[in-house]
Formats: C-alpha cells, structure tokens, sequence
C-alpha cells in the first residue's frame, strides 16, 4: 500500500502506449461492489476469491496479446495461487518499494482523501506488521525498484530502461 502501483502504473502506460489497468477496478466492476463492501460483506477470503479470477482473467486478455499495465493490490502477490499464476504467464513483475515511514505517510494521505477505503489499513503497527509478512513475497518479483523521494516519472523511466520496453507511437 502506498508504493505509488497506480501512479507509476498510469504513466509508465502512457509513455509506452498500452492500456493501464487497477486489479482493484476490474474486481469492483466483477462483483457489483466496491473493494471495502466485498471485504465488509463476504471478508478477505471473499476478496481473494474474485481477486484470484479477476487476475486470471486480465492475464488471459494479456496471453491474448494485450500489452497492457496491471496494478495488482498489495496482497495480490503474496497469494500463492497469483504468484504462480503470474510465474507461468511469463510477464515481468515489477515490486515497488519505499521506506515503511514513507508508504505510511502516503497511505495516510491517500486515507484522507473523500471516497477512500483502505480495508487494511489499520493503524501504524498492524501496517508495519502487514509491510514486514508479505516483503519475502515481494522480493520474488523480476524487479525492485525503490520510489521512496522519487517522482513518478522518474520511478517509470527505471523501469523502462531496466526491462528495456520499447516507447510506442500511437
């Protein structure tokens, strides 16, 4: 949470000129509901549940040949079942990574914000708890890239030069 996914997803898309696309979004127009509903009404069991076949689904659009930018939410790599599923599919997984003081102060920010729900962010020592079980996961992905101090363009231009993606022209 609060790694900048969406941010740098948005603009690295822009610049190469594929479609960007949140997990979280294809999940709420899924389930009819929004994130803090699915995890209100049916718990985090439900959320991974329509998580695990949103993210089959935009990884067979991707097999598909559509060259598009995934912002997965924090817990999407640390489920088994995803990491796998995004292993074998072949794409590159990029972690995004700030210092904990950092991606709470964002997180923070973000909260808010009118309309934000952050369904697990539940204060500073369960975040810190939350950031220091899922970074064995993390550090599985093909590339960290750190964003704490960093802008987003700056984060996106790492990561073009670093997986060496070719721009495209509209």
């Amino acid at each position: 949470m609060g790694a900048g996914k969406s941010s740098v997803g948005r603009i690295l898309a822009r610049r190469l000129n594929w479609a960007f696309e949140d997990l979280d979004d294809r999940i709420e127009l899924r389930e009819g509901r929004t994130v803090a509903e699915i995890f209100r009404h049916s718990g985090e069991a439900g959320f991974r549940r329509a998580e695990r076949a949103a993210l089959r689904q935009v990884l067979q659009e991707v097999q598909d040949g559509t060259s598009r930018i995934i912002a997965l939410g924090g817990g999407a790599f640390v489920q088994p079942a995803n990491a796998a599923r995004l292993k074998a599919a072949g794409v590159p997984i990029v972690f995004l990574d700030a210092p904990v003081e950092e991606l709470w102060q964002r997180c923070q920010r973000q909260a808010s914000e009118p309309d934000a729900e952050r369904p697990l962010l539940q204060g500073r020592e369960r975040f810190d708890e939350l950031y220091r079980a899922r970074l064995r996961s993390y550090l599985k992905a093909s590339l960290r890239v750190e964003t704490g101090g960093r802008s987003v363009e700056e984060v996106a231009e790492q990561i073009v030069q670093t997986l060496d993606l070719e721009e495209e022209r509209p």
